[in-house]
Formats: C-alpha cells, structure tokens, sequence
C-alpha cells in the first residue's frame, strides 16, 4: 500500500496527541528544529505539517513564542441523529450541530435549476441532463469557514412546490422539507473518504495549500427513491464524525 507523505504523518501524530489530551489547549507544540529531528526531515516538510494543523484551525501561531494548541470546540456530526424527526422546529441539522458545540452555525447559499451530469443523474436515479435543483452551501460557526455542501434535488419531485427553492421556506433541511410535500424520506447512504483539496475549497475554507479534507458523498431515499444527493467537504480537524448504527 502507498505511504503517506511525511508532512501527513506528522500531522496525524500531532493531532492525535492533541485529541487525546496528551497537548491540551494552551500546550505549546514541537518547534520545526524538533520536529526535523525526531521525524529526520527538512525544514519544509515540518513546515508543511504545523500548517496542515493550522488549517484545520486546532493550533495557532503566536508570534515570536512558537505554535499552541487552540482551545476550540470540534462540531460532532452524529450521521443518525442529526435527521431525526424531533419536533425541535424549524432549525436546520447544521444549526444543532453548532449549537450543541456552543457555537452560532450560520450559512451562505447559492440555489439555481441546473441540468443533472452523468454522475449526479446516476445517483438520483434520473436522465443525464435532467432538470435538478443545484444549490451550494458555506457554512460556518462562530463565523469561521467549516463546511461545503453541494446538493442536487430532482426538479421533478419539488418543481412548483412550496420546496421548490431550498432556503426559502419555512421547513429547512432535508427531511423536513421533504416531510412538507408528503415525501417521507426514510434512508441516507452516506460514503465518507479522504483526498486532497481543491484549491477551490483552499480558498473557501480558508485552509493551507496542502491539507487534505474528509468529503460525503450522501443520499436521501424515500422507499428507495432518491430525492436528495450531495457532496460534503469538511476540513477533518474541526469535525468529530460519529456513526451509531442499529444492530438488529
């Protein structure tokens, strides 16, 4: 199997020693002198790893005193409960998420009709070229850049309805707006992976040029059909993902 640079594998111990309690918020990490020793690696490659930290927003450079360990919250996104049908009101799973982090969770979004590609109509069971809902998504908490979001809802389904538009109504999120048009969503599949990101995504998460990002490849299905695909594009040192599934 391929190794990992060595600037990653550096960072994942940093981090790990960080999550763990072993430097916790305030500890003030390796200087690159040390790192370079203890990894045998040059200077650019301990650079590259504190940045990868740095842009996952979970250290911090002081100047002239070195880089510390932030004492921040990580959002917990828990894939089963954060769809649950609540009756919390019309709060978005987003909202929740940061607000149980102690956090404002606030987003910017971009809806449009779009015409669906080979891959996107595949995952909602539609024509290449089919009328979808494309809507983009920032999302941040406490004003800080923490995801991307990107979904596809075929046009089909909420053309002309009170859904239509995703941001516009009073229901927000998936289910909700799905549960307002009589479409009763009951599955989400959702393929988690790591790669690394676009300078696109570099840009709008405000990360540095070599990190890489945990992405979700997620879609909702009411009686097996699909009614809602998204990509999702989370810098992985400001989310806990946790998955809690049913054993029957």
């Amino acid at each position: 199997m391929p190794t990992s640079p060595a600037y990653l594998t550096i960072a994942a111990d940093l981090r790990a020693a960080i999550v763990s309690g072993e430097l916790p918020a305030g500890a003030k990490l390796p200087s690159e002198s040390g790192l370079m020793r203890q990894y045998d690696v040059s200077r650019t490659v301990a650079k590259w790893a504190i940045a990868v930290l740095k842009g996952e927003g979970i250290v911090e450079g002081r100047a002239g005193s070195g880089v510390y360990v932030r004492d921040t919250k990580r959002l917990v996104r828990h894939a089963q409960a954060r769809d649950l049908r609540t009756g919390d009101g019309p709060t978005s799973p987003f909202a929740r998420d940061a607000a149980r982090a102690g956090q404002q969770g606030t987003w910017e979004h971009e809806s449009r009709h779009a015409r669906a590609d080979e891959k996107i109509a595949a995952r909602l069971g539609l024509e290449s070229g089919a009328s979808v809902m494309r809507t983009a998504y920032r999302f941040l908490a406490d004003g800080e850049p923490i995801q991307l979001s990107t979904s596809y809802e075929p046009l089909a389904l909420t053309g002309g309805t009170p859904v239509e538009w995703p941001e516009e109504g009073s229901a927000l999120g998936v289910v909700a707006r799905m549960d307002a048009i009589g479409v009763r969503v009951n599955e989400v599949v959702e393929r988690v992976s790591l790669r690394a990101a676009t300078a696109d995504e570099v840009e709008a998460l405000n990360l540095p040029a070599r990190t890489f990002v945990h992405t979700i490849e997620r879609t909702y299905t009411a009686g097996g059909r699909p009614v809602e695909t998204a990509d999702i594009v989370l810098p992985g040192g400001r989310y806990d993902l946790v998955y809690r599934l049913p054993i029957d």
